[in-house]
């Protein structure tokens, strides 16, 4: 403290020494009070600093555990990846701005619970193999942590004990996760649940959907929620007897048409429109989409048949490959596709009645053949000799071990 010494007696001169006045007494302690004060701000700011430089590893040893649980925290999250909705898929987390994959040495019922809980999912369902959910995680992305411990009522993933040293795991262990969908929303006052009135479901109670902003976009993300076919139509709402009578959750919803789950689209604040029940929004929806294979030794293997309006049809082999068989396959649970030569096709029979799907186009990553490309439905250029074949491997490799213990 020698040098506020020093500034002091510049400032009051012999006062310091041995004075008297009053005045220089005076404002000796103000000046002291005045440095002191600025010296405490000098140290906290000092502080800041050396807290600030973790990213350089100076962060001062007797803090780095606090310091380090907080920068955690703020920068983990999870998702689930490949599924069919975002409750369900290959799991993934973030550390430091980097997504990675989850080892599944140890992975059970409690961790997938927690990744639930965090997601705001159902309730937990099962363990999957993460290698079912294709496209497979990139040889380059890290698998980021392994040995997983949850007790099952943690509320973040990364509050569960876990080990960021990785070693001896590739990923064919990646971890996955099966949560329930959340009923979220649903079709009403139509022939069936793939028709009727728009209502969400927000803090624990159903309501309307305005229709400002819907269009198209929107009615296909609530037709691929709910498991029916392709939207086909979406309106204004309704006659009396079909308009809603609770609040009007939503409005301005503006889709891509890609999203997983209409609440992931952006939109006005919940409950915050000037609608009324004349405008809530209708939407019709085909029959959710079925297909088997006939003919065959199994469900595995066989003619291709869809069913649309009642009635199942065949599907044109124009265009058709080995996406489009990936699809099929993965639809029916079955093991890869086993290519199907023309002679070999004759075996399963020609097919009779309608021709149903012409033209098929696949990435070969959908979850049903319903969301590929294809003719309206009845519109080819075929006859029943061009019928779609296929033969899958009757298991599917990677779901075995990955499906839940029987109860004992």
């Amino acid at each position: 403290m020698a040098w506020l010494f020093l500034i002091l007696a510049f400032f009051t001169g012999p006062g310091l020494l041995g004075a008297s006045a009053s005045f220089n007494s005076t404002f000796v302690l103000e000046m002291h009070h005045l440095l002191c004060s600025t010296w405490l701000r000098m140290a906290s700011m000092q502080q800041s600093a050396d807290w600030v430089s973790d990213t350089t590893g100076h962060l001062p040893e007797e803090s780095l555990g606090t310091a380090q649980t907080i920068h955690r925290e703020s920068s983990s999250h999870v998702r689930l990846v490949g599924g069919p909705h975002r409750c369900e898929g290959r799991v993934e987390v973030q550390r430091n701005g980097e997504w990675g994959t989850v080892c599944d040495d140890g992975w059970d019922m409690n961790d997938v619970a927690v990744v639930c809980r965090e997601l705001g999912c159902g309730a937990a369902i099962w363990t999957p193999s993460g290698v079912i959910y294709k496209p497979l995680a990139d040889e380059d992305q890290k698998v980021l942590i392994q040995d997983v411990n949850c007790t099952g009522v943690e509320e973040n993933l990364i509050q569960c004990e876990q080990d960021e040293d990785v070693y001896s795991c590739s990923h064919n262990e990646d971890a996955g996760a099966k949560c329930e969908f959340p009923e979220t929303v649903q079709l009403v006052g139509g022939p069936g649940r793939c028709k009727g009135r728009v209502e969400v479901k927000h803090k624990g109670q159903w309501g309307t959907v305005c229709k400002a902003g819907w269009n198209l976009s929107a009615a296909k993300v609530v037709c691929r929620q709910l498991g029916c076919g392709r939207a086909i139509l979406t309106q204004r709402c309704c006659s009396k007897s079909t308009q809603g009578q609770g609040p009007i959750w939503l409005s301005e919803v503006s889709c891509s048409g890609k999203e997983a789950d209409l609440q992931d689209c952006p939109s006005g604040l919940w409950g915050k429109n000037n609608c009324t029940h004349d405008e809530d929004t209708w939407v019709e929806c085909e029959d959710p989409f079925q297909l088997r294979l006939v003919g065959g030794e199994s469900k595995c293997s066989g003619r291709l048949e869809v069913l649309h309006k009642g009635e199942w049809g065949t599907v044109c082999d124009d265009g058709w490959g080995e996406k489009e068989e990936q699809v099929v396959c993965k639809q029916l649970g079955c093991g890869e596709p086993v290519f199907v030569s023309a002679k070999d096709r004759r075996r399963f029979g020609f097919g009779n009645g309608r021709i149903w799907l012409d033209d098929v186009y696949c990435s070969g990553q959908e979850q049903s053949l319903e969301q590929c490309r294809h003719r309206f439905w009845g519109h080819h250029n075929c006859n029943h000799r061009e019928d779609v074949a296929v033969d899958c491997l009757e298991h599917n490799p990677d779901l075995l071990g990955a499906l839940p213990a029987d109860p004992e």
